[in-house]
């Protein structure tokens, strides 16, 4: 009875992991450059519990981390000049007080200097690391596939796009952008795939998400069902054995 009880809980701590992360999904389906997650699971084979009358093991599961699905997103016209979407693999390179960290991101702006940032403010690099300068009474900017900014013709600086050789190594910060270890590889992209005046959507399928929040929210009600059948027979057996002379 231990092990069962043993194995409803962890199994609860996993689903309640399950729930948080497609909760978060189905949040963040509006949210632009947004990659859908799940959760990672494994089975613990250092000392596993054993039963008399079942099974020789009885396993346990965890989850141990989080996979992200970092396939395109929808496209979205918005018409407006500073709206940027990356097709295929890359990222834009933004320099925030923390360090260099790196966005699906393309909601820009011009702040009050002229400067070219994202919604929250964070200054966006071009490939020599340095600022992008824009005139806020100029003419809008074209920016090309290929991350080069021109203003009346004039070529004034390419966005920096970046990529890795995993994707395995970013981290995922509470602002939505990205970070890597120090000492990790920064490749840069030599030609990016950008369409300006497009946002790149979240990749979310939301009815495949309320579809497996369904699912989860099922099992863990299976899950508690059983916990309390067990608790039951557990009182009942002790109960009887109390009685016994």
């Amino acid at each position: 009875m231990e092990n069962a009880l043993m194995v409803g809980l962890t199994r609860q701590m996993v689903l309640r992991r399950q729930m948080d992360i497609t909760a978060n999904n189905l949040a963040n389906m509006s949210t632009a450059g947004f990659k859908v997650e799940k959760v990672l699971l494994r089975r613990i084979d250092d000392s596993p519990a054993t039963s008399m009358d079942g099974p020789s093991q009885v396993s346990f599961v965890q989850d141990w981390g989080v996979a992200r699905n970092f396939s395109d997103g929808r496209l979205e016209n918005t018409g407006r000049a500073l709206d940027l979407a990356l097709m295929g693999r890359g990222f834009f390179a933004v320099e925030t007080p923390e360090g260099e960290r790196y966005t699906r991101d393309g909601r820009f702006s011009v702040d009050d200097t002229g400067t070219l940032v994202t919604a929250d403010g964070m200054v966006i690099l071009d490939r020599d690391d340095a600022p992008i300068i824009l005139n806020q009474n100029g003419a809008a900017p074209l920016i090309s596939a290929d991350g080069a900014v021109r203003v009346d013709d004039v070529e004034i600086a390419r966005l920096k796009v970046v990529n890795f050789a995993s994707l395995g190594v970013l981290e995922k910060g509470g602002d939505g952008r990205y970070s890597v270890e120090d000492g990790t590889e920064v490749l840069e992209v030599e030609t990016p795939k950008i369409m300006q005046s497009h946002l790149e959507r979240s990749n979310v399928i939301p009815i495949s998400e309320i579809t497996r929040m369904t699912n989860i929210t099922r099992a863990y009600q299976s899950v508690s069902n059983m916990l309390k059948e067990e608790e039951s027979l557990s009182r009942r057996t002790i109960e009887r054995l109390g009685s016994v002379r």
